[in-house]
């Protein structure tokens, strides 16, 4: 897994708005997904490519948020082109929608690789159909596939499910979701909290998906950044923590004992890798910040 690199908060962006992609430039994301799928109607796909260009052309502006670009699928009159023209655009990666089988991720590389796409331009795959989820593990499993994003939305119509507090009917799906991007040692992303008005809500939909195992959460609107940060984020008492496992599982190497303690608890070599992940990730966070 590379899991240093932040991704607490990925706000979708509509692709065709050039004051929206400007403003990305000063909001706390650490990835902005710029869409030219739902947020751009029919009539404004070509717009919206020419727009995205040119806000991924000045990529400088944005700092260190990770730029992604979600294109239309490739059974849609809109998708081939959107891949030729996202190739060379500057993107860090392309966000394909509804991904329901690896057959569907190499035919988009291979657009990609066709348009002359760098080899380090990444694909994320939106999990929102029931085969899609049912075919997670062989999707994530592609080299080029280098996060999941949940779109929970779309998924509870097709499961003619509700949408509840405790997203109980979103559980084997996120599970599985889970478990293929920790197999393939990929990042997952949880899915949309809709409810703007519902602050309550959106912490509670962060905290259940940190607690389950994902790096970070979609949003809808920049208001609902803060509370993705704050809950993915390494607090201020996690990273002492993990500094005092590292110095304590150093000290004990130094001095040739086998079993390190750690306030009367046993810390092993899984305890320091989480430590030392926690603590790349919050030097990344203050870097991006700085």
């Amino acid at each position: 897994m590379s899991p240093v690199r932040p991704r607490r908060s990925a706000l979708y962006m509509p692709g065709s708005n050039p004051r929206a992609l400007e403003k990305g430039r000063t909001l706390p994301a650490d990835a902005l997904i710029l869409d030219l799928e739902d947020a751009v109607a029919a009539d404004a796909k070509a717009t919206g490519r020419d727009t995205i260009r040119a806000a991924l052309a000045g990529r400088e502006a944005y700092g260190r948020r990770e730029l992604v670009v979600r294109v239309n699928g490739l059974d849609t009159p809109w998708g081939h082109a959107d891949l030729q023209a996202m190739a060379g655009a500057g993107a860090d990666a392309v966000l394909l929608p509804k991904v329901e089988s690896a057959d569907m991720v190499r035919r988009a590389a291979s657009v990609l690789d066709g348009a002359g796409a760098p080899p380090e331009l990444a694909l994320w795959c939106m999990m929102e159909t029931p085969r899609g989820i049912l075919r997670a593990e062989e999707i994530a499993d592609h080299p080029r596939v280098a996060c999941l994003v949940m779109g929970t939305s779309d998924l509870t119509k097709d499961l003619t499910a509700l949408h509840t507090a405790q997203r109980l009917p979103m559980m084997v799906s996120l599970g599985t979701c889970l478990l293929a991007a920790r197999a393939a040692g990929i990042s997952i992303l949880d899915g949309v909290h809709l409810d703007l008005g519902d602050t309550e809500g959106l912490e509670a939909s962060c905290r259940q998906g940190r607690e389950l195992g994902f790096d970070g959460k979609t949003l809808i609107h920049p208001k609902q950044l803060d509370a993705a940060n704050a809950v993915f984020g390494p607090s201020e008492e996690e990273i002492a923590q993990a500094r005092q496992i590292i110095l304590a599982f150093e000290a004990a190497q130094a001095e040739g004992k086998g079993v390190v303690l750690l306030d009367g608890r046993l810390v092993e070599n899984l305890h320091v890798a989480e430590a030392q992940r926690l603590v790349a990730l919050s030097e990344t966070i203050a870097a991006m910040q700085a």
